[in-house]
Parts: structure tokens; sequence; C-alpha cells
């Protein structure tokens, strides 16, 4: 059993590996920590699928409208979840208006996500305590996008520290890409979006881009389908996402009260995901001067 070692200024004190008890006790956690799946709203009633096979316990929402298998298991996970997750894929694609039914019934649903629900990509989630390191070959064989994420925890009197680690394979290069899986990338925005407005939305990517490699800071570039999010490990800390087919605004995530203090007009925050969003005049905003703000959100997340 692992130990966690963590020193401060007064001392150093010792964390204990600390697995969770149950399943339930597993999933509470998690949905009970948002963070974690920062991008995606779960529908609160879960379905249960009782004898009925192929059918998801959690089912959910991300930013950029995919419908997501979320699949929580407290043991150690290894390839043979693949196919029992794939079948859940199934049930979403040729379901559609029951996942319609579940979004429509919730309560607190972010207005704002676009849903196509003829046409809509389906993503899956493997959450573990540990996930053997082979799953992720594969992964890579099938057409769905696949995050693989282990939390462990550890404890400290009445505190919990939760370790995330998103599993992703070695860089390589691939003979063949896997058909069936939509690349998003500055193409991508052109041919999906009004042009010019793609082409001020992505002057505003280089913007940004130009001021983290300024100061140093540790994030990569990630184009979604509606966003572009600059990210330290999988988490955002700030992004430009799209509001419509012309319109697009930064996103800091950011407390509401850590945003209010800097002096930004703010056009709304959105409570569900975390984030202030700020509407986007092109030749108008200036990148520059948000800078307080992209310092704030890289600070929070990385702690710098």
């Amino acid at each position: 059993m692992a130990n966690l070692f963590w020193k401060t200024r007064q001392a150093t004190r010792s964390l204990l590996a600390t697995p969770f008890k149950t399943e339930e006790e597993f999933e509470k956690i998690i949905s009970e920590t948002p963070e974690i799946l920062e991008d995606i709203f779960l529908i609160k009633r879960q379905i249960r699928g009782g004898n009925k096979s192929g059918i998801p316990d959690i089912v959910g929402i991300d930013n950029d409208g995919n419908i997501c298998i979320v699949e929580m298991k407290n043991v150690t996970v290894d390839a043979s979840i693949i196919p029992q997750v794939l079948q859940y894929a199934f049930w979403a694609e040729t379901n559609p208006d029951s996942i319609k039914s579940l979004w429509l019934e919730c309560e607190n649903k972010p207005d704002e996500l676009s849903i196509s629900w003829d046409s809509f990509q389906v993503r899956i989630i493997i959450i573990a305590p540990n996930i053997l390191r082979s799953t992720l070959d594969v992964v890579d064989k099938i057409n769905y996008p696949v995050d693989l994420i282990e939390v462990k925890r550890w404890v400290e009197e009445e505190n919990q520290l939760l370790l995330v680690n998103k599993l992703e394979e070695e860089k390589r290069v691939k003979p063949k890409p896997v058909s069936g899986l939509q690349t998003y990338d500055e193409e991508f925005y052109l041919k999906e979006y009004n042009k010019n407005s793609a082409k001020e939305f992505i002057k505003y990517i280089r913007e940004v881009e130009s001021i983290i490699k300024e100061r140093g800071w540790s994030l990569e570039t990630k184009y979604n389908k509606h966003y572009c999010g600059f990210k330290a490990g999988f988490f955002n800390a700030f992004g430009i996402k799209w509001i419509g087919s012309k319109t697009f605004a930064f996103f800091f995530k950011l407390d509401q009260k850590q945003a209010e203090s800097v002096q930004i007009k703010m056009t709304k925050y959105e409570s569900q995901w975390k984030e202030a969003v700020y509407y986007i005049e092109p030749g108008k905003t200036k990148t520059k001067d948000f800078l307080p703000l992209l310092e704030m959100a890289y600070k929070k997340l990385t702690g710098e």
C-alpha cells in the first residue's frame, strides 16, 4: 500500500492510500467532484439496466454535444471491459429518443448546449482506481473516442486527496488513421462555421498561444468541435468557444468571485461548467487585455 507525503511549511504529513470501500462510494465521490469530468453534464436520472443487457448505468452530455457513456468500476480494469462499453455505445446510437427524453426531464441542464439528436457522436469514459495499460491497445482499434481515467484516494483525517490520471498512449506514427472519428482542427472550423468568423477565431487562438509561449506556460492547445481549449494534463485552464455559427467567446475556469475581482466586464457565468464567459468582438476585443484572467486561470489549475 502506497503512502503519500505531503510537505508543508509547518510539517510533513503522511497520507495513507485509502481504497474506496464500495462501487457506490466510488461513484458518489466521482459524482460529487465535477472537476474530474469538467466538460460533462451527468444526467441525474441514472439508467439502471436491471436484467436488460447493453444499457449503461450513467449517461452524460459534453460541451461538444457528444453523448457520453460513463462506466465506473471500483476494481482493476483491463481490456475485457471494452465489449461491455461497446454494447452501451451501440445502445446510445440506436436509442436517441430515450436519451433525449432523459435530457429533457433533467433539472438545471445547461441551456447553451447544442445537441444534434440525429447525428451525435458517442464518447466513452471509463473510470477506475487502476486500469491496465494493455487496455490502450484495444481502445486504439475501436471507432469511438475513449477516455481512460484512473482515480486513487489518499486520506488525512477528514481531508481527501484524489489523484486523477488520464491514460494516453505514447505518441507514435500510425500506418493508417482510425476511420469513423472526426478530426477537429482549423480546417474543420473553416468548413463548419462562418468562414470569416472562423478566420477570426483562429486568429485569437494564435494570440493566446503567443502569450502562453511568452510566459513559458505548460499548456497544450486542444481543438474540439465547439471550442478550443488550452489544457494542463486533461483539464482546461481557459479557451475560446463557439456560441453560434458566427459568435465566439473567451472562457476561463475560475470561480465567479475570482473572475469578478478583475475589472473586465463578464458576459455571463456558467455555473454548470464553472467558467466565466466573455464575448469576443473581432477587431475590438484585445487578447492582451485578458492577461490578468489568463494568469489567474493558469495559476489556479497548475498551482504555479
